[in-house]
């Protein structure tokens, strides 16, 4: 670990950053060269001391979970992340056909989505990252780990994770699920993440097993959803994907007809996802 080219590193990355590339509020009497040191803790989930600490060359070395964080929260490039690693004194992640680096243009996107739900996935159904109203409209999701990070495995194993669409969309949406997962096993092949959820499911869903052996192909989420809020009840939303290629992984944007009640809705969802975060 390179502790001095480390801290250098974070400082000029954080220096370079204007609140607007990362949808902050500029607000009034800012001196700091690019973000202040507690926005770029907010924004890599870590506590303004842990930020400091590393900046100053002090801090222990950052765990390859905490890197990428920082990675995602700089909106760095993967050469950049890739620097990150090894300054820190890890072997820089492979570069494979999917990954948990979100492109920083991506990023850029997401962020000026503060009134829209909008979301990050792998396409194993991952979710990577989330704005606060995705995280009112669907949960936080990606503070899961292991398996139950991927949608289809919660489908099938967690019955709460369907209460996020109406019970009448249940059947047509976990055969979804499994066509876009077998999808997912062709792509990646034998011995990939996709083979270990359908073994894992396999292993524990009797339900899953029986769709699994329909062997469904092609089915997909329509543009419209129906997705069930507890305190807004259901809302029709139209859900417009932003695929980024290289990477395998999609932006999912909900949106409403502009003036209609679903359309006034999100705009309670918005604003019950900042009473939620304190802002």
């Amino acid at each position: 670990m390179d502790r001095a080219q480390l801290a250098d590193f974070l400082r000029t990355r954080r220096e370079a950053l204007q609140p607007e590339d990362v949808g902050l509020p500029r607000g009034t009497r800012r001196r700091a060269a690019g973000l202040r040191r507690e926005e770029v803790a907010l924004l890599c989930g870590m506590s303004v001391d842990y930020w400091s600490r590393l900046e100053q060359g002090r801090g222990p070395q950052p765990s390859d979970q905490m890197l990428t964080a920082v990675a995602r929260g700089l909106r760095l490039t993967l050469a950049e992340r890739d620097h990150l690693f090894r300054l820190a004194g890890h072997a820089a992640p492979e570069r494979v056909g999917r990954g948990e680096h979100v492109a920083p243009g991506l990023m850029r996107v997401l962020d000026r989505l503060h009134d829209t739900p909008a979301q990050v996935m792998t396409d194993l159904g991952e979710t990577l990252v989330q704005n606060d109203a995705a995280v009112a409209l669907l949960g936080d999701a990606s503070a899961l780990t292991g398996l139950d990070r991927v949608s289809v495995y919660r489908w099938f194993t967690d019955l709460d994770a369907r209460r996020v669409y109406p019970e009448d969309d249940h059947d047509l949406r976990g055969r979804v699920f499994v066509a876009e997962l077998r999808t997912a096993l062709a792509r990646q092949g034998a011995g990939s993440r996709a083979e270990q959820v359908v073994d894992a499911l396999l292993g524990r869903s009797p339900e899953f097993a029986r769709v699994w052996a329909e062997h469904e192909v092609g089915l997909v989420h329509g543009p419209v959803k129906r997705l069930v809020h507890p305190e807004l009840g259901v809302l029709t939303l139209e859900c417009q994907k932003l695929l980024d290629v290289e990477q395998s992984q999609v932006l999912l944007v909900f949106t409403a007809t502009p003036g209609s009640p679903d359309d006034e809705r999100l705009r309670l969802l918005a604003a019950l996802g900042r009473q939620r975060i304190g802002v």
